[in-house]
């Protein structure tokens, strides 16, 4: 095989004899030029896996240092492949979208100079005409009577420039703008090739990855407390300028990326190398009746995914993203840490899993087969029907050996939520949308905790009212 194959196939191999292999291959690799954009790919996500999942300082070393220099692979190269959101962020490529207001101004005030409109994919700049003509009034000459007008020539010639329009709309006006940004990463610490967060120590894998089948959450919520932290407002913002910025390399946009609570910002020490920066949202975007908190993960630094949870009484909703780079990796122990985690902060012990989450309307959760990685973590689904044709399926595993749900399957199995923890069926039938409806207002003292500093108090208080939960509930 080619060195790049072998180097992707040695991701499962933490013993002495892999980690020679990597470093071998890593060090061929470093000079070897590849023409493929999938080559590529597939060697810089390869990399960055190493890089946060190192056998040993000399694989980290050479990952590294095979990172620094990966932009000028791409010098003469069509970067269309390198778009695509589960690859997008690699060094010297471009993101472009229609970011939402918060997202575009934060960006724009880290990284003005190297974003722009993307004219080229702009399917509505028309719309830059109503806001254009009242922002340089000899421009309405051409908007109220004039067809088919220039309206980049009008931006380009007035010497207008995104922040200026930013600091001059409101941010609804913008969001209807939508306006491409063409957002040009180089070799900045904005592309994911370099992002790195401080981190004291490394942690080296000299032996096996856990397996699922050795993760338990029951074991996880009974054992020793993780340790967290909470961050000054200085360090909280400067770790959420990484966090939200490897977001939006990924066209990814979280509530709490957009609103985050920098006075009440938390650091899990997940062990492992892992670190989880996590927080809440300030007052005045709260949801009226969940409680919201998000965060990211690192490991040794290198940023892998997010989380976001949606509590109301003892039930979360738990949104769980790994990034494709490293979906090899320990991602059950890391899910079971997470959920063991908000059950300290938060006091939440049933955990729900979304359809989307699994595949309903989402493709990349049935080629990953999400449903049986939560179904072997001991999730089970809310719906009877669903939970017959999951215990066919299984039925089929155990007969079979080799066999695979196919994704028809997949797509049913999808369509009801999945729910872990005791007291899960108390939530099978419940629906918030069914309960906005027909909401009112919560109790006075519940309300005033709602809009405290934090919603710890507004959970707990909820979680000690067992009146109220079944009223709601009902």
């Amino acid at each position: 095989m080619r060195p790049l194959d072998e180097l992707i196939l040695s991701k499962g191999q933490f013993n002495p004899a892999g980690a020679r292999r990597v470093a071998q291959f890593l060090g061929l690799l470093r000079t070897t030029r590849l023409r493929r954009p999938a080559d590529l790919i597939g060697l810089h996500e390869a990399a960055l896996y190493f890089r946060a999942y190192p056998h040993n300082p000399r694989v980290l070393r050479l990952a590294d240092a095979l990172l620094q220099d990966f932009a000028p692979r791409l010098a003469s190269m069509d970067h269309t492949p390198f778009e695509d959101p589960e690859v997008s962020g690699i060094a010297s490529t471009a993101v472009s979208t229609n970011f939402s207001y918060d997202f575009a101004r934060a960006l724009i005030d880290r990284y003005a100079r190297h974003i722009l409109i993307d004219w080229d994919n702009y399917a509505h700049p028309e719309r830059l005409g109503a806001i254009l003509a009242r922002l340089l009034p000899v421009a309405a000459e051409d908007w109220t009577v004039e067809p088919h007008v220039d309206w980049r020539a009008w931006w380009e010639s007035s010497r207008a420039n995104l922040p200026w329009l930013l600091e001059r709309i409101d941010p609804l006006s913008y969001d209807l703008l939508e306006i491409p940004l063409v957002w040009s990463l180089g070799e900045t610490g904005a592309a994911r090739t370099l992002t790195r967060l401080p981190h004291r120590g490394t942690f080296y894998h000299h032996a096996p990855l856990l397996r699922r089948s050795e993760v338990s959450i029951d074991a996880e919520l009974a054992g020793h407390p993780i340790v967290t932290t909470r961050l000054s407002p200085a360090r909280a913002s400067r770790i959420f300028a990484v966090i939200q910025t490897t977001s939006a390399v990924r066209y990814r946009e979280l509530w709490g990326f957009s609103h985050p609570d920098l006075n009440h910002f938390y650091l899990a020490d997940f062990g492992r190398g892992v670190a989880f920066y996590f927080f809440g949202i300030p007052r005045e975007w709260r949801l009226p009746l969940r409680a919201y908190h998000c965060g990211m993960y690192f490991k040794n630094g290198v940023p892998m995914g997010y989380f976001e949870g949606l509590s109301f009484f003892e039930r979360m909703e738990a949104g769980f993203n790994l990034y494709p780079t490293f979906r090899e990796g320990e991602t059950a122990w890391l899910y079971a840490r997470t959920l063991k985690l908000f059950h300290e902060h938060l006091g939440v012990r049933v955990f729900s899993v979304d359809p989307y989450q699994i595949g309903d309307e989402n493709d990349e959760a049935i080629a990953s087969g999400a449903f049986w990685f939560y179904r072997k973590l001991g999730f089970h689904p809310a719906s009877p029907e669903t939970a017959r044709l999951m215990e066919r399926e299984e039925a089929k595993i155990a007969r079979q050996p080799g066999y695979r749900t196919p994704a028809a399957t997949l797509r049913r199995l999808a369509k009801a939520p999945l729910f872990y923890g005791k007291g899960a069926e108390d939530w099978a039938n419940f629906s918030i949308h069914a309960l906005a409806r027909r909401w009112k207002a919560h109790p006075p003292e519940i309300q005033r905790a709602k809009d405290a500093a934090e919603e710890l108090r507004y959970l707990r208080l909820l979680q000690r009212n067992p009146d109220l939960r079944r009223k709601l509930l009902k």
